[in-house]
């Protein structure tokens, strides 16, 4: 409400009328966004919250954990089927909820036939058909894949589409690379006059080695929350189960996170140097004892090179 609303004067706010939190994940594949969004958008409509997810990677899998399994009609493969039999696309098509949760999948393009950042585009082209800012929500919460540099999946942070990133990684080097490069596009963008940041970080399967802690401290980005490496969790994972009951073992968790994505603000964060996030690894992990042995051009050919008189011809300067 207002705070320079008159005392005893009651207002009704339409739903519309509500200023969305719209937060882009990212993270490398595999790395755990999906289980780590089915879970905190199912405590965020559990805690009262009106929450849209979004899945914008062209394996279309962010929604599966949530619908136990099920696969999720795409935006992409509707709209092409609606317009092929001359028909519009109406948000029951595409939207499905549950748990108080509504979820969507943007799809891609077939493998080999396309491009999956012209298909993050074009979705989005269809959600704003279809009333996508006008919509009531509290959260829209899009999960992208990091692994990819390509614009289309930048979307969000290049052209100020949310209001901060999240970034999901673990105690691995892969994960951490891909984090760093997000980093990298947000301040790259950021440098241009963009004005998105980057909220934190979620450290998915923990098992307290301590090189995602180091990076988010290198990186000066806050946890957000770190979830354990562990069997429960990845057992009910694999069998699409949601973990985040509010009265379960890893609601409090859950809970906590959902406090953390609502209330951090967005920050600039301080991408690392190949060296610098290499240095965050012991040696013996990464190789780092090599010394670069430049190549010759006896090297490139295999022994060693027979000189050829040039055919050029050097004419005398004038």
């Amino acid at each position: 409400m207002d705070s320079s609303q008159p005392e005893g004067d009651v207002s009704v706010q339409s739903s519309s009328a509500k200023e969305t939190q719209i937060i882009a994940i990212y993270g490398k594949g595999g790395i755990g966004k999906s289980f780590t969004l089915s879970n905190l958008s199912y405590m965020m409509a559990q805690q009262g919250k009106r929450v849209l997810l979004i899945g914008c990677d062209p394996k279309s899998d962010t929604t599966s954990l949530l619908f136990g399994g099920r696969a999720c009609p795409t935006i992409i493969d509707t709209a092409a089927r609606k317009k092929q039999a001359g028909e519009q696309v109406e948000i029951g098509d595409v939207c499905f909820k549950r748990g108080g949760v509504f979820a969507m999948e943007l799809g891609g393009p077939e493998v080999g036939r396309g491009c999956g950042g012209r298909g993050i585009i074009h979705g989005f082209e269809i959600l704003e058909k279809l009333g996508f800012h006008e919509w009531g929500f509290d959260y829209v919460l899009l999960d992208f894949l990091g692994d990819v540099v390509c614009g289309g999946f930048g979307l969000p942070i290049a052209r100020d589409l949310c209001q901060k990133v999240i970034v999901v990684g673990s105690n691995d080097l892969q994960s951490l690379y891909v984090v760093n490069n997000v980093c990298s596009a947000v301040e790259y963008f950021r440098r241009l006059g963009g004005n998105v940041g980057v909220a934190g970080i979620v450290i998915n399967k923990d098992d307290g080695t301590g090189e995602a802690q180091a990076f988010a401290k290198a990186a000066d980005i806050p946890i957000l929350a770190s979830i354990p490496a562990n069997e429960d969790i990845r057992r009910k994972s694999a069998n699409y189960q949601i973990v985040a009951h509010p009265d379960g073992e890893w609601g409090p968790l859950f809970a906590e996170l959902a406090t953390q994505v609502a209330e951090a603000p967005p920050r600039h964060p301080n991408p690392l140097s190949q060296d610098d996030l290499l240095g965050l690894f012991t040696s013996e992990e990464v190789g780092r004892d090599v010394v670069l042995e430049p190549a010759t051009q006896e090297d490139m050919h295999g022994g060693l090179i027979v000189k050829k008189p040039s055919l050029e011809v050097i004419y005398d300067d004038v």
